[in-house]
Parts: structure tokens; sequence; C-alpha cells
């Protein structure tokens, strides 16, 4: 009997080691070592995002849409003749009788167009602030599905060395039955705890897969099928957001929020809205036209001498006088969207403090929780394995208690590993309103390929 302690010590030797300091600060250099891989994949799917790119073409649109109309209309001409004989029908017979050509330009109320122009670019640049929050949700959502896909390796890793022990313990035990040393039912259980261990991989890998796949949807078919295996990790390195949150202290959160692309959006929502105020107070000016007009005559006047041209010009205005229930109406429903405007963003900023206090509390239980991990409920647990173990050696406690003490531990090694990962993912909500995250923000710009794509489709 005198190699079954030894192998159990072996075996449980091993998942200590996997749990040492040691161990973990190797995991810690790996991790720090893939940052860059990371960011290679949130470089690439930003590069290939498709709704950076249709943002980006909105702004730009809106952009050419504000230069046309904040352009002057067209003038308009106007072509026709007067007092022409209907007795006759002759141009040259009556000296009234004329052909006459004018222009006609209308002009815009006050300082409508430039005001119109300059909400068009405000538009555009809140177009510009969505193009950031995509960049930020693509940013997260990449940096939450390496996290999982980390996670997931890491149990594999956990996982196939217990299962690689239990094997070994599987076949000590199988030799020992066949000399009589051992019960079947010690064999049983030890093969048990093998097929299950296997299962465990299998699932495992199948969320492997699954969350590879997942990453196509930013990085596209074509890198899912050239990629080979990604080694992830559950662990990643934030430096920025540690900065950032050591400045702001207390609930209040404000100060690095407002720098938040969303708030932005809604910064350039409300002077949009005072830009379309100070256009509906042009509706008070009056609006001016302008026609000009040349009147060719061929008949003779009453002296008996070819009658001369005529030249007319005129100047129309329009006189807004009944104010109240059109310019006053829309003045007082501009004003109305200004407030519109700063209560959202009132409670924007609330919606988003709240949200950053939460997370800030999920951050700091977990890593509390961590602690008690690392500190007490690994020990206990690798203490109550060893207890088990010379119990099992001097014969006063069953192989059961051998299985469920190895299966607590592996079970707790796991729980760690995804609390480590939850404090990531944590993290990586907390950067993505905090700014956090370190991703390089290319210049966007539509190539030739691009429209001509969009105008096939």
């Amino acid at each position: 009997m005198e190699l079954k302690p030894r192998l159990l010590a072996l075996s449980m030797c091993a998942i200590a080691w996997s749990a040492s300091p040691a161990y973990a600060s190797s995991q810690t250099l790996s991790a720090d070592s893939k940052v860059t891989e990371l960011d290679l994949l949130i470089d690439k799917a930003l590069a290939a995002d498709a709704s950076r790119k249709a943002i980006f073409a909105q702004s730009q649109a809106v952009r050419e849409t504000g230069i046309a109309s904040s352009t002057l209309m067209d003038p308009k001409l106007k072509v026709g003749f007067g007092g022409l004989p209907v007795d006759s029908f002759q141009f040259d017979q009556d000296p009234m009788t004329n052909i006459s050509v004018g222009l006609m330009q209308q002009f815009e109320r006050g300082e409508t167009l430039a005001l119109q122009l300059k909400k068009a670019n405000q538009q555009a640049d809140g177009m510009q602030n969505q193009i950031a929050v995509r960049e930020l949700d693509v940013a997260n959502s990449i940096t939450q599905l390496w996290l999982e896909l980390g996670y997931q390796q890491k149990a594999a890793d956990i996982i196939h060395q217990n299962q690689h022990l239990m094997e070994e313990l599987a076949n000590f035990i199988q030799t020992n039955y066949s000399i009589g040393k051992n019960e079947a039912q010690d064999l049983l259980n030890a093969q048990l705890q093998v097929s299950k261990l296997d299962e465990k991989l299998q699932a495992n890998a199948q969320m492997q897969r699954r969350l590879v796949s997942q990453l196509s949807e930013w990085l596209g078919s074509d890198w899912l099928e050239s990629t080979s295996a990604i080694e992830a990790t559950n662990a990643l390195a934030w430096q920025k957001l540690d900065t950032n949150l050591a400045r702001s202290t207390g609930t209040k959160h404000y100060t690095l929020l407002a720098k938040h692309p969303m708030v932005s959006m809604a910064d350039t929502l409300i002077e949009t809205s005072r830009t379309q105020v100070d256009i509906a107070e042009q509706a008070y000016q009056p609006q001016f036209g302008v026609e000009v007009m040349y009147a060719y005559r061929q008949a003779n006047g009453m002296n008996g001498k070819p009658a001369s041209d005529l030249v007319s010009a005129y100047l129309t205005l329009d006189i807004p006088l009944f104010t109240e229930n059109k310019q006053d109406k829309t003045y007082a429903a501009a004003q109305y969207q200004v407030g519109a405007a700063q209560s959202q963003r009132d409670l924007l900023l609330s919606q988003m403090n709240a949200k950053v206090n939460a997370l800030l509390i999920d951050k700091t239980n977990l890593e509390q929780r961590l602690e008690r991990y690392q500190s007490t409920l690994l020990d206990q647990a690798k203490a109550r394995t060893k207890a088990v173990e010379r119990g099992y050696q001097n014969n006063t406690a069953q192989f059961n208690d051998v299985i469920a003490a190895a299966s607590d531990e592996l079970t707790l090694q796991l729980e760690m590993e995804r609390l480590v990962t939850d404090l990531n993912i944590v993290s990586s909500n907390l950067a993505s309103l905090l700014d956090g995250f370190e991703f390089d923000h290319d210049h966007l710009e539509l190539t030739d390929s691009d429209i001509s794509h969009s105008q096939r489709q």
C-alpha cells in the first residue's frame, strides 16, 4: 500500500502548485504578453466595422445636405408677352404689346441660411460622437469575449491536469484491484471521475469554439476560417482605468463621465436645439424678393416713332404681422426642445453615474471574494484533501471521500478563475464608461470602393 499515498500526494501537490503564487505570477506575465494580441484584434475589428463606416457616411451626408440647405434658392426665369390684341394677334399693331423676359430671386429671412449650415454641422459632429460610442461598444464586447475565452482555456488546463492525474490514480487502483488490494467500488468511482472530467473538457471545447465564432461578428468569416488557435487570458492590466478611478473619489463621477461620447452627443443635441431657437427667431424677420423684367416692343408709338422698350424692377417683402399662431408657437416649441435636451443630458449622466457606482460595488465585492479564495478557501481545501488522504491511508476514510475532496478543490479552483474573469469583465464595463480603454482611434475615410458598393446595394 505504499504506492497509494505517494500517488495521492503527487496529485494533490500538482493541484496545489497550480494555485500557488508562483503559478499565479507566471500567469500574470503570460496575460501581459497577450494584451498586444487583444489590442490587434480590437484594431482589426474597428477597421472592418461596417457600422462605423455607415455612421461616418451619414455624418458626411448631413454635412453635404447642410451646404445645400444653406444656399440661396435658384433664380426664376419669367418669359411671356402682354397687351396682345385679340382681333389681329399682331405684335407690331399696338404700342402696349410687348415680349418680356424677367428674373426673380428670393432671399431667406435674416441669418437663416448661415444658421441652417451651423445646425447641419452640429448634427454631423453628433454623429462623429456616435462613432466613438460604437468604438467603445466594439472594444468592450471583444474584450469580454476574450476574457470569457481566457477563462474557458484556463478551466480546460485545470480540468485536463486533474483528468491526467485521475487517470493515473485509476490505473493504480486497477492494478491493486487485480491483486485484491482495492475494492471494485473504488475502481468504478475512479473511472467515473475520469469520464466526468472528459465530459467537462468536451463541453469546454464547445464553449471555446462558440466564443471564437462570436468574435467573427466583428472580425469577419475570413478571419474565422484562417485563424489558428487563440491563446486568450481571463486577466488584463487596467492601468488607464486605475489612473482614472484614482482621480474620482466618492459616488459622483460626473467629471470623468462628461468626457464620454454619449454625453458629448447630448451636449451636441443641446447646441443643435439652441441653434434651432436662433432659426425660429429669424422667422420674425421680413423676407425679401427681387424681380427685374425687360419688355421688348415692336409697334410704333403715338408719335409714329418706334416705341421704346421697357424695364421693370420690383421688390417683394413678406412682413410677419400675424405671429401668434405661427412664429410664436414655433419659437416656443424650439425653446421647449432645448429644455428637453438638457433634461435628457441630466438623466443620462445620472444613469451612467449610477451604473458606475454599481460596477464599483461589484468590483469591490469581487476583489474581497477573490482575496478570500486565495488566502483561505483554497488552503482549507488542500488541508482537507491531505486529511482525507491520511484517513484513506489509515483505512479510516473511504475512497469516495478522497474523490469528494479532490472534486471540491477542483470546483474551488474553477470558482476562483470565474471570479477573476468576472472582475475583469466589470473592469471592462467600467473602462467603457470612464475612458479606460487604450486603443487607437483611426481616422475614417470612405473610399471609392465603399461608395460604389453602397450604390450597388
